[in-house]
């Protein structure tokens, strides 16, 4: 299989997706995208060792998606602000045009059903 040369390795993009590959990182974004927890409360839902978790916590981190503060015995991680935004940007760049397409409509329905200035006073 030929590797290709991408956008993705100069944004990072390959690091954030091997992250969210995992079901089990998605759930612990899941988690963070309520507020910064500790490394106990994330470990809570699932029914593995503790160390499995922080495993799961490097990957994040290594994809620039979670950081993390330890305040005495305590580590607590939170999601970095807009760390999903080159994911997104990409992902909006690769839309079938089909749906490029209906973006543009429903902007342009949108203009179209807006009361120009002066109108309805």
């Amino acid at each position: 299989m030929p590797k290709y040369s991408s956008d993705a390795t100069d944004t990072g993009l390959d690091s954030v997706f091997r992250a969210l590959a995992d079901p089990t990182r998605r759930a612990i974004v899941e988690q963070l995208s309520r507020g910064p927890a500790s490394v106990s409360d994330l470990a809570a839902p699932f029914e593995v060792a503790l160390p499995t978790i922080v495993q799961h916590l490097k990957a994040l981190e290594a994809g620039r998606l979670v950081s993390s503060a330890k305040i005495g015995r305590v580590r607590t991680y939170q999601l970095v602000p807009d760390a999903f935004g080159s994911a997104m940007d990409w992902m909006h760049r690769h839309r079938p045009p089909a749906q490029r397409q209906v973006d543009r409509l429903t902007a342009l329905l949108a203009q179209s059903t807006t009361p120009a200035e002066g109108e309805g006073q």
